[in-house]
């Protein structure tokens, strides 16, 4: 079932896990053992999660790498269809 502007990762981790825990970024990025700068480009929405970003935050939250992951693609596949239009795309058919 396709979302209608589903939020990205970044707004998901930031309200729904650091925040209820009153953790900063640093401190955040620091338990993932990823730099700062990464964690803010996530959480910002300028950075996708990678498969290896999933692995990390279900480990520390206890969630599915699955999840994080599917959240990803389905915040992609909407950006994809909001310039759908504009794709040059031949239909392909069986006769």
């Amino acid at each position: 079932m396709q979302m209608f502007n589903p939020p990205h990762p970044g707004e998901i981790i930031r309200e729904l896990c650091l925040e209820p825990l009153g953790l900063t970024v640093t401190r955040a990025a620091e338990a993932l053992g990823v730099s700062r700068k990464t964690l803010s480009a996530i959480l910002n929405g300028r950075a996708s999660i990678s498969p290896e970003m999933a692995i990390r935050l279900s480990m520390a939250f206890d969630t599915s790498a699955e999840s994080w992951l599917n959240q990803q693609d389905q915040y992609d596949l909407w950006l994809a269809r909001q310039n759908q239009k504009e794709f040059k795309v031949e239909k392909l058919v069986f006769v």
